[in-house]
């Protein structure tokens, strides 16, 4: 989400609201990018993302493509 520097200081409060939820937030004035209001990081958010990493690599062993090649499946549309 985008919003403008005056009304971000007229909203403070629901901003907050919102990255507190997870939401992160560029403030802009007369359009530029000026900076970006995001949720902390916590030790434990790391911890749960390289949980997940370490499981979805588990998920990957032993999936083959049986003979296709990741170039054929991107010229036929797939990403």
């Amino acid at each position: 989400m985008e919003i403008g520097a005056f009304e971000a200081k007229n909203t403070r409060g629901s901003l907050l609201d919102r990255v507190e939820k997870g939401e992160e937030i560029i403030i802009t004035r007369r359009g530029n990018p000026i900076a970006r209001l995001a949720p902390v990081r916590t030790e434990r958010d790391i911890a749960q993302a390289r949980k997940a990493m370490a499981e979805l690599r588990e998920l990957s062993k032993g999936n083959r493509l049986d003979g296709l090649k990741i170039k054929d499946l991107i010229n036929e549309g797939r990403p």
